[in-house]
């Protein structure tokens, strides 16, 4: 029987997430002007953007639905994640890291779209004339925690009670 207490511990690494997140947007929105590039190495820059669309800027000449679209769809996932975490059983290591770096950066990108209407971005990878689009911290967490979940379910050997 899955431990709610023993799980819901994790949400301090989500929290962790959250504070890397926001801290670092602040940094960035205090010391650089819109759109200004630093580069720090020769494929990586920093940069502030603002995405008012999700990932790779989908939707983002969308009319402003979008920011409350994806708005709702961040506290929807946020509340399954939760959910999730507290249904693991108390030996899960992997599956419950993977929760809260996902928890911890939709939430974070979360905050930014409810307070300004876009995501603050500012970590740029390129490959000389190629540039990634721009992505920040939550992003990263986001990106981190999906591959840590599909590594958990493809590489780990779960005995489920119908089983055992």
């Amino acid at each position: 029987m899955p431990n709610a207490n023993t799980h819901l511990r994790w949400l301090w690494g989500a929290l962790a997430v959250l504070v890397a997140d926001q801290s670092t947007k602040e940094a960035i929105t205090a010391s650089l002007h819109f759109h200004q590039v630093v580069p720090l190495l020769p494929f990586f820059n920093l940069t502030l953007d603002h995405n008012t669309g999700a990932a790779f800027s989908f939707l983002a000449d969308a009319s402003g639905w979008q920011r409350w679209f994806f708005s709702a769809l961040a506290i929807a996932i946020s509340g399954v994640l939760i959910i999730w975490l507290r249904r693991l059983h108390t030996g899960a290591l992997l599956e419950p890291l993977a929760i809260v770096f996902v928890l911890g950066g939709a939430i974070g990108n979360l905050l930014d779209r409810v307070r300004f209407g876009y995501v603050v971005d500012f970590i740029q990878v390129h490959w000389y004339a190629w540039y990634f689009p721009t992505f920040n911290v939550a992003d990263s967490a986001i990106t981190i925690g999906a591959a840590l979940l599909i590594i958990d379910s493809l590489f780990s050997h779960k005995i489920h009670p119908d089983q055992a």
